[in-house]
């Protein structure tokens, strides 16, 4: 048998009715996510329902333009969410994290489909909206870990940073610790991905191919590639927001501005 298995509504209902066993344990045990639960399975149907509905005349129309457009609406939504996830913000976070994803998950997107796989045109759909989905939805995670370590480090640290600077440190040597811990945390969740995978894990892209039919070993081929990608632009994106998020919190006398920095309300 080659090619995936149709799936009807009827049956992703049946897969559904595993959401509601976790609904009903979370009412039994009294652990308060019913409603987070049922939020994110709609939101889960919903937007992957569109994204297919989308994805559908992308891939058929092939115009370079409309690849770009989509690409930087995936970019900008990665930005927003990866910001979304801190405690901590300054006036234009969104746009240095907008500014690293898009260099990160560009050059490594464009990496892939140029050098690696070398499909033509290089900018094909097929080929670059999902590489480009899988490099961000993994490197977001990691630029949002490293960002909020960083503004936590040097809100928590404040005295630390500040008396570095009154013994002569310049702004670079000050902030190098919270750099370090910073960029170390936002590569933890894809070194932990790495570690496990193929013993643990079957990742979801081999998974997809196997699926879909694909051999066994390319499919694996492809997912090492993924992992090697993700790895890289976590690394690249994580850098860049560290970077620009202590660029905006020094002065140009180098003195730390912890007063542009705010925190996020608590919901609710």
């Amino acid at each position: 048998m080659s090619g995936a298995v149709d799936l009807a509504w009827w049956q992703l209902a049946v897969a559904g009715g595993l959401v509601f066993v976790a609904g009903g344990l979370s009412v039994a045990l009294g652990l308060g996510i019913g409603r987070r639960l049922a939020i994110a399975s709609t939101r889960t149907v919903v937007q992957l329902g569109i994204l297919g509905a989308i994805l559908a005349p992308l891939f058929e129309a092939e115009l370079a333009w409309l690849v770009g457009l989509a690409a930087l609406v995936m970019i900008g939504l990665a930005s927003v969410e990866a910001v979304r996830r801190t405690g901590r913000r300054y006036r234009g976070v969104r746009r240095d994290a907008f500014f690293s994803l898009a260099v990160a998950g560009g050059s490594t997107a464009l990496l892939a489909t140029t050098v690696i796989v070398r499909v033509e045109p290089w900018w094909d759909p097929r080929y670059v909206i999902p590489i480009l989905g899988m490099i961000l939805g993994n490197g977001l995670t990691g630029i949002s870990l490293g960002l909020e370590m960083c503004l936590e480090e040097l809100d928590d640290g404040r005295e630390r940073v500040e008396a570095l600077l009154a013994m002569g440190a310049t702004p670079r040597e000050a902030a190098r610790p919270v750099a370090r811990k910073a960029l170390r945390g936002g590569l933890v969740p894809i070194l932990n991905s790495m570690s496990v995978v193929g013993l643990v894990t079957v990742p979801g892209m081999m998974t997809g191919q196997i699926l879909g039919g694909t051999d066994p070993m390319l499919a694996a081929r492809y997912q090492i590639m993924i992992l090697f990608l993700i790895a890289g632009a976590t690394a690249l994106g994580t850098a860049g927001v560290v970077l620009l998020a202590l660029r905006a919190l020094f002065d140009p006398r180098g003195r730390l501005r912890l007063e542009r920095l705010a925190r996020r309300r608590a919901a609710g």
